[in-house]
C-alpha cells in the first residue's frame, strides 16, 4: 500500500512539473554565445536537402551561412519531423525553424517571425494529359499535398471547396512522396510550393509531363520562426537580412538555386 502510494506522490509531481518544464522551454532566450540550432526539413529542395553525396545543402542553408557570418554566430542545421515543427520549438530542441517556412495567422499564434525573406505561391499541378484546367473539375477527385503544410492549410482554408472533392486532402509525410503519388497515378491532383515544384521539375527534367493550373491557392511569403521571447534576437537578424537584400549578395544566393516556372496564365 505503502509503495503505492508513493508512486501516485511521484506520478502527480511529475505531472506538476512537466508544464512548467515546457513552458520554461519556451522562455528560453536564443543564447548568441553558443551554436543556435536551426530546425528544417530535409527534403525540401531547394530550400534545404540532402545532395547524392548526402550532404546536406540549399538556399536557406547558403543563405544561413551569410546571415550568421555577419551576425558573428555558430549555427547548425538539424533535420527534423516537419510535423512536429513548433513542439520542436518551443520545447527547446531547436532555436529556429527555416526551410520555407510560410508566414500563416494560424503559426503567427505561436511563432514570432522574421522578415518575410521570399514570395511563394500554392499551385496546383496536374499531369499534362489530365483533363483538369481549374478548381472546378478537381470536384470529386482525389488530391494530395503534404502533412501539416501551409499547402494544406490554404487547401483547408478553402471550405467550399473542399466540399467538392471526392475525399478528405491525402497527406504524405514529404513533397517527394506527393509528386511520386501524382506521378504513379494514385492521386488525380497535388497542391504544392511553386518554389519548390520550379527546383524539382527542373531537375527531374519533367516539366513536359505536368500541368500548372491558373487557378491557386493565394500568395505567400517564407519567414524563419523564433520563439516568441527573442524579440531582440529577430531585431538584429532582420537588420542583417536587410543589409545582405539591400547589397545584392541575396540576389546572388537565389540565382543559384531558382529558376522559373510557367503556368497556364502565362
Amino acid at each position: 500500500m505503502k509503495k503505492m502510494v508513493k508512486f501516485l506522490v511521484s506520478l502527480m509531481v511529475l505531472l506538476m512539473v512537466a508544464p512548467n518544464t515546457v513552458n520554461a522551454q519556451a522562455d528560453q532566450v536564443i543564447d548568441r554565445e553558443k551554436e543556435v540550432v536551426i530546425g528544417f526539413d530535409d527534403t525540401f529542395a531547394p530550400f534545404g536537402f540532402k545532395n547524392e553525396e548526402g550532404e546536406h545543402v540549399g538556399f536557406d542553408l547558403d543563405l544561413a551561412a551569410e546571415i550568421f557570418e555577419r551576425m558573428d554566430v555558430e549555427f547548425k542545421f538539424q533535420p527534423i519531423d516537419w510535423s512536429m515543427k513548433e513542439t520542436e520549438l518551443n520545447t527547446g530542441n531547436i532555436d529556429m525553424i527555416w526551410n520555407g517556412y510560410s508566414i500563416t495567422p494560424e503559426r503567427e499564434k505561436v511563432v514570432l517571425f522574421s522578415a518575410p525573406y521570399i514570395e511563394n505561391r500554392q499551385i496546383i499541378i496536374v499531369p499534362v494529359d489530365s483533363e483538369v484546367v481549374s478548381k472546378v473539375d478537381l470536384a470529386g477527385k482525389v488530391l494530395a499535398t503534404q502533412e501539416q503544410s501551409a499547402s494544406l492549410e490554404a487547401i483547408l482554408a478553402d471550405e467550399e471547396f473542399v466540399q467538392t472533392l471526392g475525399s478528405d486532402p491525402v497527406t504524405y509525410a514529404t513533397f517527394v512522396e506527393v509528386f511520386s503519388d501524382l506521378n504513379n497515378g494514385r492521386v488525380d491532383a497535388i497542391v504544392v510550393d511553386e518554389t519548390l515544384a520550379s527546383y524539382f521539375l527542373e531537375q527531374n527534367g519533367s516539366a513536359a509531363d505536368y500541368r500548372i493550373l491558373e487557378d491557386n491557392f493565394g500568395e505567400e511569403e517564407y519567414g524563419v520562426g523564433f520563439r516568441k521571447v527573442d524579440e531582440e534576437f529577430v531585431k538584429e537578424f532582420n537588420e542583417t537580412l536587410a543589409e545582405i537584400i539591400e547589397d545584392g549578395t541575396f540576389k546572388e544566393i537565389k540565382a543559384n538555386w531558382f529558376t522559373e516556372i510557367e503556368s497556364e496564365e502565362e
